[in-house]
């Protein structure tokens, strides 16, 4: 099984569950993960977060960390984005006819599905959005639309699980 992670899982384990400087082997242990084939990102997912800057107009600590060039090699997904795909995602999963605004309210959510759904038995997306089933249109979270599209999706307390991180995985 592969598993592409949506940017709100690093986002979320930096600021809230792992920070880099404090927990860095579930750091280390995504990039081993990527290694093995088990984890990747998506180009347009990466991109949300690689060059996050707080206040003061540096980089913050997880777009430092993905600028490093192992981390790249290892979690970069190589694959291009299937644009029929995604437009299926968009419309079939989101809404019919979008307009810009709608568009720009979905951001890259709808390419990390499409990648979930060029093979929807041997890949799984792994995000920290909750499922609102009562949402519509662009405000829908993206655990409802791989629902709506049958692919597989998971949160990051359940990646770790499958996984098995530990701060002693390396041992």
């Amino acid at each position: 099984m592969l598993y592409l992670l949506d940017a709100n899982i690093l986002i979320h384990a930096k600021n809230q569950y792992y920070p880099i400087g404090r927990v860095p082997e579930f750091w280390a242990w995504l990039i081993h993960q990527g290694e093995q084939g088990n984890i990747k990102i998506p180009i347009e997912t990466y991109e949300e977060f690689k060059d996050t800057k707080p206040k003061d107009g540096e980089k913050d600590e997880l777009a430092n960390w993905a600028d490093q060039a192992d981390v790249k090699t290892a979690l970069l997904f190589d694959e291009e984005a299937d644009i029929e795909l995604v437009r299926q995602v968009t419309y079939d999963g989101y809404l019919s006819n979008p307009t810009d605004a709608d568009i720009a309210k979905l951001g890259r959510d709808p390419f990390l599905i499409s990648y979930g759904l060029v093979e929807p038995n041997n890949r799984t997306i792994v995000t920290a959005e909750v499922s609102k089933p009562r949402l519509q249109a662009a405000n829908r979270k993206v655990p409802d639309v791989c629902d709506t599209l049958g692919v597989k999706h998971i949160n990051g307390f359940e990646l770790i699980q499958v996984l098995d991180f530990s701060t002693g995985w390396r041992v």
